[in-house]
């Protein structure tokens, strides 16, 4: 039976309140002593079995625009819908990617390709927005991302820092959606700037400082006693967050500027590559989720030149990352997303482009206790259609909750009294995990 329970109750749960001493304090997730289970759905779960999961952070990169599957990492070699590019291989047996990839291919012993992605939605906001929500667009009613579900029922790792970031990710971004505004992300644009706005004025002191806080204080009280809404409280509560960093030593994490010269420079020097570099930074400070927005993947005219630029920039980035991560032992604990709203289709136009196709797409996952060097689900000879072990939408970001031990049967209310989970009725795809 599902638990219900109120977006707004002050207090937590018994149950969330173990679940958040037992991550917080021990370091493990709550789905780990639970007695085996399966899922039903998932067309690679062994009966009876779920794999520990072992995600306690999530980098998330997503390719905005549609990146097509075809000329990335579900290529069809002498068919007529492949195009110009030609098949690499990789560090992993029998996997083969994109010649775009040429250092991607070296890591793809620790990466999962899903081939079998499918959505219903074909529009670029629209296919975002489920994407990053599981819930299709409705002009009544804002889903939360999933880095904000991750705050909601898992907590922050660092109290002084920010849980939840994204970097690039324009204004549609979904956010928080009906939770409370505390879990909402925060918002970075060029990661070489750092946290904006975070230190203090050149020539103020400490003790004018202090004395002008007291003032603005002093003047909301009487708004803030009259108005408690969440809104508002949750304002003040990001107020006072933000003056807390701006005085701990966790306001580094934003300064990739300290990191060595080789280490940025391996990254790549646009605002992606150093956007990963930040996301290694953050996460290892603390914060649960980033993500990291590459756009620049509308294809529709000049497919093959444009997608050899991003991927250039996505491949020498994604290929930093991973064995960065493995070389400080981060990897096991954080998963590694990249995913887009929609893939392209089989079709090539006069203007040498691909149209937007939601029918079909490929996107990956690496770390967090997925086994890395396979290949899950596949398309047809055209790259038309999944033909093997289909994952939707909602089973992809069942599989993002499932590895970082949220809840995907808990109900969570809206302000207008409907019911949510996390992933709508997706189901994990079990088999990704070692």
């Amino acid at each position: 039976m599902k638990r219900t329970l109120c977006t707004q109750a002050s207090e937590l749960s018994r149950r969330d309140f173990l679940a958040f001493t037992a991550k917080s304090m021990l370091g493990v997730s709550a789905l780990s002593f639970l007695p085996s289970l399966s899922f039903a759905g998932d067309p690679g779960a062994a009966a009876g079995t779920v794999r520990r999961p072992t995600a306690k952070n999530i980098i998330y990169l997503y390719m905005a625009g549609g990146m097509s599957h075809l000329d990335t990492f579900d290529l069809k070699p002498g068919t007529a819908v492949q195009g110009p590019v030609t098949p690499l291989k990789t560090s992993a047996p029998g996997v083969q990617i994109s010649e775009y990839f040429p250092l991607l291919a070296k890591q793809m012993h620790q990466v999962a390709v899903i081939n079998s992605m499918t959505s219903n939605q074909g529009a670029h906001e629209q296919g975002n927005y489920i994407m990053h929500t599981s819930y299709a667009l409705r002009g009544t009613v804002r889903h939360p991302c999933m880095g904000s579900w991750m705050l909601r029922f898992s907590g922050r790792t660092n109290p002084t820092i920010p849980g939840n970031v994204v970097i690039q990710g324009g204004s549609n971004y979904p956010g928080a959606g009906y939770l409370d505004p505390a879990f909402a992300p925060l918002m970075i644009g060029n990661p070489a700037d750092g946290l904006k706005d975070s230190a203090m004025p050149s020539g103020m002191t400490e003790d004018h400082y202090q004395q002008r806080l007291a003032m603005l204080n002093e003047m909301n009280k009487g708004f803030q006693s009259t108005f408690t809404t969440p809104a508002v409280t949750g304002y003040q509560d990001a107020y006072e967050e933000a003056l807390a960093l701006m005085h701990s030593d966790d306001l580094k994490a934003f300064d990739i500027t300290d990191e060595a010269q080789t280490i940025k420079d391996s990254y790549g020097d646009s605002p992606f590559g150093q956007g990963c570099l930040l996301a290694r930074r953050l996460v290892e400070h603390g914060v649960r989720f980033v993500e990291v927005n590459l756009g620049g993947w509308d294809t529709h005219t000049d497919n093959f030149e444009r997608v050899a630029d991003q991927g250039a920039i996505l491949d020498r980035a994604m290929a930093a990352l991973l064995p960065d991560l493995a070389s400080r032992g981060m990897l096991d604990e954080t998963l590694v997303v990249l995913t887009t709203e929609f893939g392209r289709t089989p079709e090539i136009t006069a203007s040498q482009g691909r149209n937007h196709h939601p029918k079909c797409f490929s996107a990956l996952m690496a770390g967090g206790g997925i086994k890395g060097g396979q290949v899950y689900g596949a398309s047809d000879d055209q790259g038309d259609s999944p033909i093997k072990d289909p994952v939707s939408v909602q089973d992809f970001n069942a599989t993002i909750a499932f590895a970082s031990g949220l809840p995907l049967d808990e109900v969570v209310h809206s302000p207008a009294g409907r019911p949510f989970t996390i992933a709508d009725k997706g189901h994990p795809v079990t088999a990704l995990f070692a």
